[in-house]
C-alpha cells in the first residue's frame, strides 16, 4: 500500500515539476504581455503543489522524485515548438498540460488504494486549481481574441 501511495504521488509530483518547467518557459516567451500575470500566479501554485506533494512522499516514507520524467520531456517539446509558432501555441501547450494534470488528478482521486488524506487533497485542493488554471488559461485566449478550443 505505501509503495502504491508514493508511486502515485511521485507520478503527480512528476507532473506538477513538468507543469513548473514549462510556465517557466512560456513566461520567458510571453514577458509582460497581456495574460502574464495569471501565468505567473499559476507558476506559483504548480511550484506550491510539487512542494505538497513532495512533502506528502516523505509523510509516506518515500523518497520526492527529482525530475519531471517522461512528461517534463514531452512538455518541453511541446513548448519548443509553441516558441516557434508563437503565444497562442504556448498557450494552448500550457492548456493541453493542465488538461493532462486535470486527468491524472481525476484518476487518482478515484483511487480507493490512496489513503483518504491524499485523495481528499487531490479532490479539494489539485482538482479545483486545475480546473481554475485551465478556466484561466481560455480567459487569457478569450482576451486575445484566440479561438479556444473544447
Amino acid at each position: 500500500m505505501a509503495q502504491h501511495t508514493i508511486s502515485n504521488l511521485n507520478s503527480l509530483l512528476r507532473g506538477e515539476l513538468a507543469a513548473t518547467e514549462t510556465y517557466q518557459q512560456a513566461l520567458a516567451k510571453i514577458g509582460e504581455e497581456d495574460g502574464a500575470a495569471e501565468l505567473r500566479a499559476i507558476h506559483v501554485e504548480h511550484r506550491e503543489a510539487a512542494n505538497t506533494l513532495r512533502q506528502h512522499v516523505h509523510q509516506f516514507g518515500g523518497k520526492p522524485d527529482q525530475g519531471s520524467g517522461t512528461w517534463g520531456a514531452f512538455a518541453k517539446a511541446v513548448e519548443g515548438t509553441a516558441k516557434l509558432f508563437g503565444n497562442k501555441a504556448a498557450l494552448e501547450a500550457l492548456k493541453e498540460g493542465e488538461e493532462h494534470g486535470l486527468n491524472n488528478y481525476e484518476e487518482a482521486s478515484q483511487d480507493e488504494k490512496l489513503p483518504s488524506e491524499c485523495r481528499q487533497l487531490i479532490s479539494s485542493t489539485f482538482l479545483p486549481q486545475t480546473r481554475q488554471h485551465i478556466a484561466t488559461l481560455d480567459r487569457i485566449m478569450a482576451r486575445r481574441g484566440e479561438p479556444i478550443r473544447p
